[in-house]
Protein backbone atom coordinates (compact mmCIF):
# COMPACT_ATOMS: atom_id res chain seq x y z
CA UNK A 1 0.00 0.00 0.00
CA UNK A 2 1.23 3.22 -1.06
CA UNK A 3 -0.80 6.48 -0.83
CA UNK A 4 -0.36 9.96 -0.70
CA UNK A 5 -0.82 12.11 2.63
CA UNK A 6 -2.96 14.47 0.89
CA UNK A 7 -5.50 10.59 -0.39
CA UNK A 8 -5.12 9.54 3.50
CA UNK A 9 -5.96 12.98 4.15
CA UNK A 10 -9.13 12.94 2.16
CA UNK A 11 -9.98 9.16 3.33
CA UNK A 12 -9.66 10.09 6.96
CA UNK A 13 -11.60 13.23 6.25
CA UNK A 14 -8.88 15.54 7.80
CA UNK A 15 -6.57 18.38 6.29
CA UNK A 16 -2.81 18.50 5.41
CA UNK A 17 -0.22 20.24 6.67
CA UNK A 18 3.07 20.15 4.89
CA UNK A 19 3.83 18.59 1.37
CA UNK A 20 0.65 16.87 0.31
CA UNK A 21 1.74 14.56 -2.20
CA UNK A 22 4.94 12.61 0.50
CA UNK A 23 4.34 9.25 0.03
CA UNK A 24 3.35 7.00 3.18
CA UNK A 25 3.55 3.08 2.37
CA UNK A 26 3.52 1.71 6.27
CA UNK A 27 2.92 3.38 9.88
CA UNK A 28 5.22 3.47 12.38
CA UNK A 29 5.72 3.98 16.51
CA UNK A 30 6.58 7.84 16.87
CA UNK A 31 9.89 7.11 18.92
CA UNK A 32 10.63 4.83 15.71
CA UNK A 33 9.42 6.57 12.29
CA UNK A 34 11.10 6.06 9.38
CA UNK A 35 11.14 7.67 5.50
CA UNK A 36 7.92 6.90 4.01
CA UNK A 37 6.29 6.40 7.45
CA UNK A 38 3.12 7.63 9.35
CA UNK A 39 3.02 7.82 13.10
CA UNK A 40 0.59 9.44 15.19
CA UNK A 41 0.27 11.35 18.67
CA UNK A 42 -2.51 10.66 20.53
CA UNK A 43 -1.34 10.64 24.09
CA UNK A 44 0.04 14.07 25.16
CA UNK A 45 2.93 11.81 26.99
CA UNK A 46 4.21 10.99 23.53
CA UNK A 47 4.69 14.52 22.22
CA UNK A 48 8.44 14.04 23.07
CA UNK A 49 8.92 12.63 20.48
CA UNK A 50 6.93 14.24 17.81
CA UNK A 51 10.01 17.20 17.33
CA UNK A 52 12.35 14.52 16.59
CA UNK A 53 9.85 11.94 15.01
CA UNK A 54 12.02 10.79 11.42
CA UNK A 55 8.37 9.65 10.22
CA UNK A 56 6.95 11.02 6.59
CA UNK A 57 3.86 12.30 8.26
CA UNK A 58 2.44 12.84 11.52
CA UNK A 59 -1.25 11.75 12.40
CA UNK A 60 -2.62 14.58 15.09
CA UNK A 61 -5.83 16.12 16.56
CA UNK A 62 -7.30 18.43 14.70
CA UNK A 63 -6.38 21.27 17.72
CA UNK A 64 -2.73 20.27 17.91
CA UNK A 65 -0.44 23.19 18.54
CA UNK A 66 2.96 22.20 18.75
CA UNK A 67 5.36 23.75 21.82
CA UNK A 68 8.62 24.08 19.11
CA UNK A 69 9.63 23.38 15.92
CA UNK A 70 8.33 20.29 14.56
CA UNK A 71 11.01 18.29 12.00
CA UNK A 72 11.64 19.84 8.83
CA UNK A 73 9.73 18.13 5.68
CA UNK A 74 7.46 16.64 8.74
CA UNK A 75 3.86 16.46 7.01
CA UNK A 76 0.56 16.91 9.69
CA UNK A 77 -2.43 15.27 8.84
CA UNK A 78 -4.45 17.05 11.23
CA UNK A 79 -8.14 14.92 12.06
CA UNK A 80 -10.80 14.59 14.94
CA UNK A 81 -10.15 11.43 16.32
CA UNK A 82 -6.66 10.28 16.30
CA UNK A 83 -7.05 6.81 17.33
CA UNK A 84 -10.25 5.82 15.17
CA UNK A 85 -8.06 7.26 12.30
CA UNK A 86 -4.99 5.04 12.76
CA UNK A 87 -7.42 2.38 13.84
CA UNK A 88 -8.67 2.52 10.13
CA UNK A 89 -5.14 2.58 8.44
CA UNK A 90 -4.26 -0.06 10.62
CA UNK A 91 -6.99 -2.43 9.34
CA UNK A 92 -5.98 -1.56 5.86
CA UNK A 93 -1.83 -2.21 6.05
CA UNK A 94 -3.38 -5.29 7.71
CA UNK A 95 -5.57 -6.65 4.87
CA UNK A 96 -2.67 -5.62 2.39
CA UNK A 97 -0.35 -7.98 4.27
CA UNK A 98 -2.27 -10.74 4.81
CA UNK A 99 -3.82 -10.12 1.03
CA UNK A 100 0.09 -10.54 0.05
CA UNK A 101 0.68 -14.10 2.45
CA UNK A 102 -2.29 -15.82 0.63
CA UNK A 103 -1.05 -14.77 -2.75
CA UNK A 104 1.99 -17.07 -2.21
CA UNK A 105 2.17 -20.02 -4.08
CA UNK A 106 0.37 -23.15 -2.06
CA UNK A 107 3.18 -25.68 -3.15
CA UNK A 108 4.14 -28.20 -0.18
CA UNK A 109 6.55 -30.27 -0.02
CA UNK A 110 5.81 -33.11 2.12
CA UNK A 111 8.66 -34.87 4.62
CA UNK A 112 8.49 -38.79 4.94
CA UNK A 113 7.81 -37.84 8.58
CA UNK A 114 4.10 -35.63 7.07
CA UNK A 115 6.03 -32.19 7.84
CA UNK A 116 4.89 -29.85 5.41
CA UNK A 117 7.49 -27.33 4.07
CA UNK A 118 6.49 -25.28 1.08
CA UNK A 119 8.87 -24.93 -1.61
CA UNK A 120 9.92 -21.02 -1.47
CA UNK A 121 11.09 -21.60 2.29
CA UNK A 122 14.89 -22.32 3.16
CA UNK A 123 15.78 -24.56 5.09
CA UNK A 124 19.55 -24.93 5.52
CA UNK A 125 21.99 -27.71 5.77
CA UNK A 126 22.17 -29.82 8.79
CA UNK A 127 18.21 -28.90 9.97
CA UNK A 128 16.02 -31.18 11.15
CA UNK A 129 12.44 -31.19 11.47
CA UNK A 130 9.93 -33.41 13.54
CA UNK A 131 6.86 -35.10 12.26
CA UNK A 132 3.58 -33.00 11.44
CA UNK A 133 5.86 -29.73 11.79
CA UNK A 134 4.73 -26.90 9.46
CA UNK A 135 6.93 -24.35 7.81
CA UNK A 136 5.19 -21.50 5.37
CA UNK A 137 6.03 -19.48 2.73
CA UNK A 138 9.54 -17.48 2.80
CA UNK A 139 10.44 -19.06 5.87
CA UNK A 140 13.92 -19.55 6.74
CA UNK A 141 15.52 -21.87 8.98
CA UNK A 142 19.49 -20.86 9.98
CA UNK A 143 22.11 -24.15 10.49
CA UNK A 144 21.99 -26.77 12.90
CA UNK A 145 18.51 -25.84 13.96
CA UNK A 146 16.27 -28.66 15.60
CA UNK A 147 12.44 -28.17 14.77
CA UNK A 148 10.58 -30.86 16.79
CA UNK A 149 6.95 -32.73 16.38
CA UNK A 150 4.08 -30.29 15.58
CA UNK A 151 5.95 -26.96 15.32
CA UNK A 152 4.76 -24.39 13.31
CA UNK A 153 6.79 -21.09 11.40
CA UNK A 154 5.18 -18.50 9.60
CA UNK A 155 5.28 -16.88 6.42
CA UNK A 156 8.23 -15.01 6.24
CA UNK A 157 9.97 -15.99 9.51
CA UNK A 158 13.16 -16.20 10.24
CA UNK A 159 14.88 -18.68 12.87
CA UNK A 160 18.80 -18.77 13.10
CA UNK A 161 21.42 -20.84 13.26
CA UNK A 162 21.46 -23.62 16.10
CA UNK A 163 17.66 -23.14 17.42
CA UNK A 164 16.30 -25.86 19.44
CA UNK A 165 12.25 -25.54 18.76
CA UNK A 166 10.52 -27.77 20.97
CA UNK A 167 7.20 -29.78 19.93
CA UNK A 168 4.27 -27.58 20.08
CA UNK A 169 6.26 -23.77 19.73
CA UNK A 170 4.29 -21.31 17.34
CA UNK A 171 6.57 -18.46 15.79
CA UNK A 172 4.00 -16.31 13.72
CA UNK A 173 4.56 -14.55 10.18
CA UNK A 174 7.10 -12.30 9.82
CA UNK A 175 8.83 -13.02 13.46
CA UNK A 176 12.64 -12.90 13.98
CA UNK A 177 14.30 -15.85 16.00
CA UNK A 178 18.29 -15.00 16.62
CA UNK A 179 20.85 -17.98 17.11
CA UNK A 180 21.12 -20.28 19.44
CA UNK A 181 17.60 -19.84 21.15
CA UNK A 182 15.49 -22.48 23.00
CA UNK A 183 12.06 -22.37 22.90
CA UNK A 184 10.52 -25.03 25.04
CA UNK A 185 6.96 -26.64 24.33
CA UNK A 186 3.96 -24.31 23.42
CA UNK A 187 5.21 -21.17 23.23
CA UNK A 188 4.08 -18.35 20.79
CA UNK A 189 5.86 -15.77 19.26
CA UNK A 190 4.01 -13.59 17.65
CA UNK A 191 0.04 -14.12 18.34
CA UNK A 192 -1.71 -10.80 18.19
CA UNK A 193 -1.77 -8.06 20.73
CA UNK A 194 -4.53 -7.26 22.70
CA UNK A 195 -6.12 -4.08 21.29
CA UNK A 196 -9.29 -3.05 21.12
CA UNK A 197 -11.21 0.20 20.56
CA UNK A 198 -14.01 0.58 22.55
CA UNK A 199 -16.84 1.89 20.12
CA UNK A 200 -19.74 4.28 21.25
CA UNK A 201 -22.56 1.41 21.60
CA UNK A 202 -20.15 -0.28 24.74
CA UNK A 203 -18.72 -2.97 21.92
CA UNK A 204 -15.17 -3.19 20.82
CA UNK A 205 -13.77 -3.18 17.82
CA UNK A 206 -10.52 -4.88 16.91
CA UNK A 207 -7.24 -2.93 16.20
CA UNK A 208 -5.04 -4.92 13.67
CA UNK A 209 -1.39 -5.94 15.15
CA UNK A 210 0.80 -5.31 12.50
CA UNK A 211 4.34 -5.77 13.65
CA UNK A 212 6.22 -8.56 14.29
CA UNK A 213 8.63 -10.29 17.51
CA UNK A 214 11.99 -9.81 17.26
CA UNK A 215 14.38 -12.75 19.66
CA UNK A 216 17.53 -11.57 19.36
CA UNK A 217 20.51 -13.90 20.15
CA UNK A 218 21.11 -16.60 22.83
CA UNK A 219 17.25 -16.39 24.53
CA UNK A 220 15.95 -19.12 26.51
CA UNK A 221 12.10 -19.31 26.78
CA UNK A 222 9.82 -21.30 28.93
CA UNK A 223 7.01 -23.52 28.15
CA UNK A 224 3.70 -21.76 27.36
CA UNK A 225 5.20 -18.07 27.51
CA UNK A 226 3.37 -15.95 24.74
CA UNK A 227 5.25 -12.93 23.34
CA UNK A 228 2.73 -10.49 21.44
CA UNK A 229 3.48 -9.06 17.95
CA UNK A 230 3.54 -5.34 18.23
CA UNK A 231 0.61 -2.88 16.99
CA UNK A 232 3.24 -1.75 14.63
CA UNK A 233 7.18 -1.99 14.65
CA UNK A 234 8.30 -4.93 16.63
CA UNK A 235 8.12 -6.32 20.57
CA UNK A 236 11.55 -7.24 21.28
CA UNK A 237 13.75 -9.62 23.70
CA UNK A 238 17.35 -8.56 24.10
CA UNK A 239 19.96 -10.79 23.72
CA UNK A 240 20.88 -13.13 26.00
CA UNK A 241 17.54 -12.67 27.91
CA UNK A 242 16.30 -15.83 30.34
CA UNK A 243 12.26 -16.28 30.27
CA UNK A 244 10.46 -18.93 32.59
CA UNK A 245 7.12 -20.92 31.42
CA UNK A 246 3.84 -19.25 31.34
CA UNK A 247 4.91 -15.81 31.12
CA UNK A 248 3.18 -13.17 29.25
CA UNK A 249 4.74 -10.25 26.89
CA UNK A 250 2.49 -7.91 25.22
CA UNK A 251 2.55 -5.96 22.31
CA UNK A 252 5.31 -3.55 21.84
CA UNK A 253 7.04 -4.48 25.45
CA UNK A 254 10.90 -4.65 25.64
CA UNK A 255 13.24 -6.62 27.45
CA UNK A 256 16.79 -6.03 28.27
CA UNK A 257 19.68 -8.31 27.88
CA UNK A 258 20.45 -10.67 30.18
CA UNK A 259 17.43 -9.54 31.87
CA UNK A 260 15.45 -12.43 33.98
CA UNK A 261 12.11 -13.56 34.25
CA UNK A 262 10.48 -15.70 36.57
CA UNK A 263 7.06 -18.36 36.01
CA UNK A 264 3.98 -16.21 35.23
CA UNK A 265 5.40 -12.32 35.00
CA UNK A 266 3.13 -10.18 33.00
CA UNK A 267 4.34 -6.93 30.99
CA UNK A 268 1.35 -5.13 30.07
CA UNK A 269 2.01 -3.28 26.11
CA UNK A 270 4.64 -0.85 25.42
CA UNK A 271 6.77 -1.28 28.55
CA UNK A 272 10.52 -1.10 28.48
CA UNK A 273 12.39 -3.40 31.06
CA UNK A 274 16.16 -2.73 30.93
CA UNK A 275 19.49 -4.76 31.10
CA UNK A 276 20.51 -7.30 33.75
CA UNK A 277 16.99 -7.18 35.66
CA UNK A 278 15.97 -9.89 37.79
CA UNK A 279 12.08 -10.18 38.14
CA UNK A 280 10.84 -12.71 40.51
CA UNK A 281 7.88 -14.79 40.07
CA UNK A 282 3.74 -13.18 39.14
CA UNK A 283 4.84 -9.47 39.46
CA UNK A 284 2.83 -7.41 37.36
CA UNK A 285 4.05 -4.62 35.14
CA UNK A 286 1.43 -1.61 33.90
CA UNK A 287 2.08 -0.59 30.18
CA UNK A 288 3.79 2.56 29.09
CA UNK A 289 6.80 2.62 31.65
CA UNK A 290 10.07 1.83 31.91
CA UNK A 291 12.19 -0.08 34.01
CA UNK A 292 15.88 0.72 34.77
CA UNK A 293 19.08 -1.74 34.12
CA UNK A 294 19.88 -3.74 36.81
CA UNK A 295 16.54 -3.95 38.88
CA UNK A 296 15.51 -6.45 40.95
CA UNK A 297 11.54 -7.42 41.91
CA UNK A 298 10.47 -9.40 44.54
CA UNK A 299 7.88 -12.10 43.36
CA UNK A 300 4.15 -11.37 43.66
CA UNK A 301 5.31 -7.48 43.26
CA UNK A 302 3.05 -4.88 41.23
CA UNK A 303 4.62 -2.22 39.09
CA UNK A 304 2.61 0.62 38.90
CA UNK A 305 5.09 3.19 37.36
CA UNK A 306 8.65 3.69 35.72
CA UNK A 307 11.69 3.01 37.86
CA UNK A 308 14.32 5.24 36.61
CA UNK A 309 17.15 4.72 39.14
CA UNK A 310 19.00 1.54 38.12
CA UNK A 311 20.23 -1.22 40.42
CA UNK A 312 17.73 -1.12 43.01
CA UNK A 313 15.50 -3.70 45.23
CA UNK A 314 11.84 -3.52 45.16
CA UNK A 315 9.18 -5.45 46.66
CA UNK A 316 5.54 -4.87 47.62
CA UNK A 317 2.39 -4.20 45.99
CA UNK A 318 2.35 -1.12 44.67
CA UNK A 319 6.44 -1.78 44.97
CA UNK A 320 8.62 0.11 47.31
CA UNK A 321 12.09 -0.22 48.68
CA UNK A 322 13.00 -3.81 49.29
CA UNK A 323 14.62 -3.02 52.73
CA UNK A 324 12.17 -0.34 53.96
CA UNK A 325 8.96 -3.09 52.75
CA UNK A 326 10.64 -5.71 55.35
CA UNK A 327 10.83 -3.47 57.78
CA UNK A 328 7.33 -2.37 57.16
CA UNK A 329 5.90 -5.81 56.85
CA UNK A 330 7.82 -6.56 60.26
CA UNK A 331 5.54 -3.66 61.87
CA UNK A 332 2.18 -4.85 60.36
CA UNK A 333 2.47 -8.23 61.60
CA UNK A 334 2.87 -6.61 65.05
CA UNK A 335 -0.32 -4.41 64.78
CA UNK A 336 -3.02 -6.39 66.55
CA UNK A 337 -0.61 -6.33 69.64
CA UNK A 338 0.45 -2.74 69.03
CA UNK A 339 -3.74 -1.80 68.47
CA UNK A 340 -3.95 -3.43 71.68
CA UNK A 341 -1.45 -2.31 73.88
CA UNK A 342 -3.02 1.88 72.18
CA UNK A 343 -6.69 0.86 73.43
CA UNK A 344 -5.60 -0.28 76.76
CA UNK A 345 -3.55 3.39 77.23
CA UNK A 346 -6.77 5.46 75.70
CA UNK A 347 -8.76 3.60 78.01
CA UNK A 348 -6.50 4.26 81.35
CA UNK A 349 -6.75 7.74 79.84
CA UNK A 350 -10.62 7.88 79.39
CA UNK A 351 -10.77 6.49 83.36
CA UNK A 352 -8.55 9.31 84.72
Amino acid sequence: MQVSAQQLAQILSGSVEGNPEVMINRPSKIEEGGEGSISFLANPKYEQYAYTTTASALLVQTDFQPKQDLPKGLTLIRVADVYASIAFLLEKFGEQQAAAREDMSATITKTATGAAIHESAKVSEGVSVGPYSVIEAGASIGEGSRIYAQVYIGAKAKVGKNVTLYPGVRIMHECVIGDNCVLHPNVVIGGDGFGFSPQEDGSYKKVPQIGHVIIEDDVEIGANTTIDRATMGATIIRKGAKLDNLIQVAHNCEVGQNTVLASQVGIAGSTKIGANCQIGGQVGFSGHITIADGTKIQAQSGVPSSIKEPNKAFFGSPIMDYKAFIRSFGVFKKLPELYKKVYQIEKQIQDK
